[in-house]
């Protein structure tokens, strides 16, 4: 077979164009290759590894120049009993159980762990392949002095008969596309919005613990309070006895308008007393309402039994057990393995990704071939995708994630610190309310000699006023 001289150009031209598009693939793989091999700006940006070294037991400062050992017992830590189990008083355990429905900020918190858990939800639906069906119609005519115009006017779209000028469009396929997660980039940033979905629920119980305390704390604070309006109460009984007393031995000459005058001083500074212990009762009952999620109204107690007061023996356990026990911390740490998780999905876009793509449907002009096979089509690509000019930018990001990772470092280790002083100081102030209250019961004792020893003393008339504590 002869070949003409056209035709020989021809072919020439077309294994020239090939060489040409095989040097440009060559050279798009090679820059691909080359933005792969390149290593993400290392230099001076490095993590920061959390201390979680902590003291072996508690100390507790009886002075200025010395410390004694808290007695710790491996075996037991009351971290472990359950609120219900630990307070008796069963008006308490009312009030909340209907905070942990009605508290709002607690309801603010179980919204952002939903919150937290779409976004866990929309990490895992990045990692997935995409998977879409759609159907499609129109029509399109195009200018016969054009080179397609030209082509579809030459030929017929079916044996005789010619292409039409608008040529209608029928469609229907499913199409599905999905990032190969060579690197776990993807596999990270959802492993890191899980860690924060359970380092917010560990908030969340934080919150119902601090609540807890601050609704038993208030209540026995308010029964306090109750026990100190009833000793006012009557002491201005008595106070208001011994003055009807005084007047009738001034009347009598015995004593001076001095002891009556003392007298009604006594009984007017206690009556103010009973208003201020009264306005302290008002701003802790609403106190508790206002954690529990209602309006101000009376808080139902009981007058207060030491016998329903929860144990004074606090099993403390050892420091070491704070990392498992304290719901900040288990947050603080949570929060930590998310953004270590995020340095490394940002380190990962400096590396190429591989996208694949593929399709298949039907397409015809007419609705009566949409079931023929000559109306299948389909198609399959692949893009490797690596960034060459945008450098600065992913550089920017890795750079944010490495600083919240050395934040979240210090925030954990700030959250260990916090926790074991918190703990030491309720120690010391157990140990210093014990000594407060042996010192107390001292004072009472002092106190009722002495209103013997005054009454005793007007009565003998050696003194012409009593002074009541």
């Amino acid at each position: 077979m002869q070949l003409t001289i056209s035709q020989h150009q021809m072919i020439l031209r077309n294994i020239k164009n090939k060489n040409i598009f095989s040097q440009l693939t060559i050279g798009l793989l090679s820059l691909v290759v080359l933005a792969a091999c390149g290593n993400p700006p290392l230099k001076g940006v490095k993590g920061r590894d959390e201390n979680k070294n902590m003291p072996a037991g508690y100390t507790v400062s009886v002075d200025a120049n010395s410390q004694i050992k808290v007695n710790t017992d491996t075996s037991s830590n009351i971290a472990n009993i359950d609120w219900k189990d630990y307070f008796k008083d069963q008006n308490l355990n009312t009030l909340i159980d209907s905070a942990l429905r009605n508290n709002q900020e607690l309801n603010i918190i179980t919204q952002e762990i939903a919150i937290a858990n779409n976004e866990v939800m929309a990490k895992r639906g990045e990692y997935l392949p995409t998977l879409g069906v759609g159907a499609g119609t129109g029509v399109d005519k195009v200018g016969r002095y054009t080179t397609r115009g030209a082509a579809e006017d030459a030929i017929d779209i079916a044996p005789n008969r010619p292409t039409p000028e608008a040529v209608p469009d029928l469609m229907v396929g499913a199409y599905a596309s999905w990032e190969v997660d060579i690197w776990h980039k993807l596999r990270n940033a959802k492993q890191a919005a899980y860690n924060r979905y359970l380092s917010s629920v560990e908030g969340r119980k934080f919150i119902v613990t601090n609540m807890v305390a601050e609704i038993a704390n208030s209540y026995y604070e308010l029964l306090a309070l109750d026990n100190q309006l009833a000793i006012v109460k009557q002491n201005i009984e008595i106070q208001s006895n011994a003055l009807n007393t005084v007047r009738l031995e001034k009347e009598a000459t015995r004593v001076t308008e001095l002891a009556v005058r003392k007298f009604e001083a006594e009984v007017y500074h206690t009556r103010s007393l009973q208003f201020d212990i009264q306005q302290q009762i008002v701003e802790a009952e609403n106190r508790i309402n206002f954690l529990v999620g209602r309006f101000p109204q009376p808080v139902t107690r009981d007058s207060i039994s030491f016998t329903k007061l929860p144990s004074d023996t606090l099993y403390n356990g050892i420091p070491s057990q704070l990392l498992a026990n304290r719901m900040d911390i288990r947050q603080a740490e949570l929060n930590l393995i998310g953004t270590k998780l995020d340095v490394k999905s940002a380190r990962a876009q400096f590396y190429p990704s591989l996208n694949i793509r593929a399709g298949i449907g039907l397409q015809a002009f007419n609705p009566t071939f949409l079931v023929r096979p000559e109306s299948i089509l389909f198609s399959l690509a692949g893009d490797l995708i690596a960034p060459v000019v945008n450098r600065a930018g992913i550089k920017a990001a890795y750079f944010n994630a490495n600083s919240k990772q050395i934040q979240a470092a210090y925030t954990y280790e700030q959250k260990i610190l916090n926790g074991y002083i918190e703990v030491a100081n309720q120690l010391a102030n157990i140990n210093n309310l014990k000594q407060s209250y042996n010192l107390k019961k001292l004072q009472v004792d002092a106190l009722n000699e002495s209103i013997n020893i005054s009454i005793n003393l007007f009565t003998s008339a050696r003194a012409d006023y009593m002074k009541f504590y």
